[in-house]
């Protein structure tokens, strides 16, 4: 059983039934349970719905809102449910909480409760007291962090580079949980579950700083003439450091992920009274490169009131229509407030921004964005916008300004073809 049918959860999931264990999917949202039994995926994710197709024929998963009448004969319960940040950064753990107290209240026999969620250290325990309120039979709780990329989470769930799984003392709910992911080859770690819990946070908090890294050094690579883009390619030729390092220079991390798993990592420490002055300094670097790409389109075009900017991309990364703390809307929203008229195109992400931001007009297609416009902002790297024409972009745009926030074009050849193109780091 998985409960909650979000990113994680529903990947592993229909990962799980892939592989032939036959799943049920709980989520108390009864629509999205009504179009995942069509075979209709709630989230953007490329073949996921082919795959929940697959395996609705095959009879292997379902999906319901009802885990009381679906727990029995279930040998393992994976705990998804989202854990979003509150006011002060932590991690809300209300929904890992509910979801324990229902496995609690409706366990007849001995099962493995699976922490799958992003959650801080000492939720196992939690998640063992709460279920331990309602059920006094034997049962065992692990940890099993997650770590899939939006976009790619199927290929890495299906080639994980590790799996962790956090146990107490005897470690057999581990071997338990462990064997369902043996067929994938890769390396297992068992450790207690307060590791394994912090597993999580570090690599992710670690990502995040490279990429802070990198552009606080893409912006003394502007004041002394270097190329970030080859200080970063002479970096990872370093085995030490290595060729998938986080080291690509832009607008700094955002996602669902990176920011609250910072936030989270950062309270911890303070609640243990440790000081973790780089991961804060990561932090604030992030949103200062979001304000630092707003200040150079200022200063191009000094008064932005009535101006006309097109913006590709809205996602917070390509082949995902997730916009969680995504990079686009801090700037948009900066260059509205500016006084600056948006016309924006992300080939999946345009209905979620809409939500959240009427004001916002959007076109059908890239090249549509950008007629009549003062500047091109690039946000998203998606593959569609490194072909597309240039030359027919210009010569529809009131003035040939591009700021390119991902590094997408060679900068002398669009000195070349005619624009005032601004990069990061270049």
């Amino acid at each position: 059983m998985v409960i909650g049918t979000g990113y994680v959860g529903l990947v592993q999931g229909v990962c799980l039934a892939d592989l032939g264990n036959e799943v049920t999917c709980v989520d108390i949202d009864k629509s999205k349970v009504e179009k995942l039994s069509q075979g209709i995926s709630p989230i953007y994710e490329p073949g996921i719905e082919e795959m929940i197709a697959n395996n609705l024929k095959a009879g292997r998963i379902k999906f319901t809102t009802d885990l009381s009448g679906n727990i029995e004969g279930n040998e393992i319960i994976f705990i998804a449910v989202g854990t979003p940040p509150d006011e002060d950064g932590r991690a809300d753990l209300k929904y890992v909480i509910a979801a324990a107290e229902q496995v609690g209240k409706n366990l007849k026999h001995y099962q493995v409760v699976v922490n799958k969620s992003t959650v801080p250290i000492g939720t196992g325990e939690m998640v063992r007291q709460t279920i331990k309120k309602y059920y006094k039979g034997d049962f065992d709780v692990v940890s099993n962090p997650e770590f899939l990329r939006e976009g790619s989470a199927i290929d890495d769930w299906i080639h994980p580079d590790r799996v962790v799984l956090g146990d107490v003392a005897g470690r057999k709910a581990a071997q338990k949980v462990a064997k369902l992911y043996e067929v994938l080859g890769a390396p297992i770690l068992i450790t207690n579950i307060e590791t394994a819990e912090m597993i999580k946070y570090a690599s992710n908090s670690f990502l995040a700083t490279q990429i802070s890294f990198i552009n606080t050094l893409s912006n003394i690579c502007e004041k002394v003439g270097a190329n970030v883009d080859e200080v970063s390619k002479g970096m990872k030729l370093d085995r030490r450091i290595g060729a998938h390092a986080f080291l690509n220079a832009g607008l700094g991390y955002g996602g669902s992920c990176f920011p609250k798993d910072v936030e989270a990592l950062i309270q911890i420490a303070n609640d243990n009274k440790v000081k973790f002055g780089i991961l804060e300094e990561a932090e604030a670097v992030n949103k200062e490169q979001r304000q630092r790409f707003v200040l150079r389109v200022k200063k191009k075009l000094i008064d932005l009131k009535g101006k006309k900017i097109a913006v590709w991309g809205i996602a917070f990364k390509p082949k995902t229509d997730d916009i969680r703390m995504a990079p686009s809307v801090a700037i948009i929203e900066s260059l509205i407030s500016l006084g600056a008229k948006i016309v924006a195109f992300d080939p999946v992400a345009q209905e979620n921004l809409e939500r959240i931001m009427p004001e916002v007009k959007f076109a059908g297609k890239a090249a549509d964005a950008c007629k009549g416009a003062d500047a091109l902002v690039i946000i998203t790297e998606w593959d569609e916008f490194k072909q597309i024409d240039l030359e027919k972009i210009k010569k529809t745009m009131k003035a040939p300004n591009i700021f390119d926030g991902r590094n997408i074009y060679d900068p002398k050849q669009m000195k070349k073809n005619g624009f005032d193109y601004y990069s990061i780091g270049r």
